[in-house]
């Protein structure tokens, strides 16, 4: 059987054409059930109520199903598991369920905007988790099997957490945002943020160029508790330490960036320039011509996380700069989220196993150390599978392997 089950219209245009009945039933009540891969979704069917904007799709209907003929359907419907029921059509009338997307579709007045053709595309490269736990039900649970018996709960489970850790090292399920750096310096970290991966700015003409952290630059202290003369911190009414504000934060927003990376700039007198051309003077410029710290020596800026706050702060130079900030989920945040890359399908089913054997008591060693070394085996091949190296670029990089290094 085959696993493709959507039609070339559906997949590229989000479109799926009806036709109605040509004898009108009694009552004109009349159900067409789509076939897409995704899922409709209805908010309303009236497009001047709110929740209107929540519908994932738009309906047009034609007599003559001729290009430019379509005008959207706005009278009462329902939806329920993917099928329509429309009433008072006329017969042989061409009904189209066009799904959202960046281009508006195809119907009408080409106005059904939105992401969720586009979020369909690709799709085929991955397996949902509720597909691979029902696989795995189906192949490893039962008479004669290695598991016997398995609750779907427990395999559920599991299946989280192997996809949790693959989501780390293996998946790599990357996420990014495109941001734009305020005056206070500070973004918010986005809701499923695990660990950054990447920062960089990107220039007047796209081009990426990297951030760095600040790591033993600056830092941002977790706790700021207020003082009095002798040093103690301070407590309120209801005996908790009070919280001010962070003075490292406050001096590395107002810093000047020019110095800490050592570049040469006209707001110094002869003395200071000439000092940091030839290295002495250390206790003004970090880093000096002589002894320089290559962590420091760049212009293009430095990002610190801030997890007392929640935010990611960034050096002055940076102000209303565009940023891109990558970062790792765990795979588990949104619903799109929890799918599994067909390259690692095998190694998700193997640690599964492994994870519901090992805790069980009373199994043999033998038995759980085999099927550990058989997860380890596959979770290596997926991490090559998807480590996605080409042959050509290997080659293009080694093509330059071979120029002098000139001082």
């Amino acid at each position: 059987m085959s696993l493709i089950t959507e039609t070339n219209q559906q997949y590229y245009q989000g479109a799926e054409v009806f036709l109605s009945a040509a004898v009108l039933p009694t009552p004109n009540d009349q159900t067409f059930t789509t076939t897409f891969d995704t899922n409709l979704v209805l908010g309303s069917y009236d497009p001047t109520e709110t929740n209107y904007a929540l519908n994932n799709f738009k309906l047009y209907t034609s007599l003559s199903g001729l290009p430019g003929t379509f005008t959207e359907y706005t009278s009462a419907y329902t939806i329920e598991n993917n099928t329509i029921t429309l009433s008072g059509l006329l017969v042989d009338t061409y009904v189209v369920v066009q799904l959202k997307s960046l281009s508006g579709g195809n119907y009408g007045n080409q106005d059904a905007f939105g992401t969720t053709v586009e979020n369909n595309y690709g799709g085929y490269e991955y397996i949902t988790l509720n597909d691979a736990i029902d696989n795995f039900m189906v192949g490893y649970v039962g008479d004669g099997k290695i598991l016997q018996k398995a609750t779907k709960s427990d395999v559920l489970f599991f299946a989280k957490r192997s996809l949790q850790e693959f989501s780390y090292d293996t998946l790599k399920s990357i996420h990014s945002q495109e941001l734009t750096i305020p005056a206070s310096l500070n973004i918010v970290l986005p809701q499923d943020y695990i660990n950054y991966v990447s920062v960089c700015y990107i220039d007047e003409l796209g081009v990426k160029r990297p951030i760095y952290p600040a790591n033993n630059l600056t830092t941002s202290p977790y706790e700021n508790p207020v003082q009095d003369a002798t040093g103690v911190p301070v407590q309120d009414n209801f005996g908790s330490t009070i919280e001010g504000t962070s003075i490292t934060e406050e001096r590395w927003k107002e810093a000047n960036d020019r110095i800490i990376s050592q570049q040469i700039f006209n707001n110094l007198d002869d003395y200071a320039y000439w000092a940091n051309y030839y290295g002495f003077q250390t206790d003004i410029f970090y880093g000096q011509q002589y002894g320089i710290v290559p962590q420091y020596a760049q212009r293009n800026g430095w990002f610190n996380p801030n997890y007392r706050e929640g935010k990611m702060s960034f050096s002055s130079n940076l102000v209303d700069k565009l940023i891109v900030l990558e970062y790792i989920s765990d795979g588990l945040a949104h619903d799109k989220d929890t799918k599994v890359p067909k390259l690692a399908e095998d190694a998700l089913y193997a640690s599964i196993l492994y994870n519901i054997v090992s805790t069980r008591s009373g199994q043999q060693e033998y038995t759980v150390q085999r099927l550990k070394r058989d997860r380890s085996s596959k979770l290596r091949n997926a991490k090559i599978r998807l480590s996605n190296i080409k042959l050509d670029e290997i080659v293009q990089v080694m093509r330059g392997k071979s120029k002098w290094i000139k001082h």
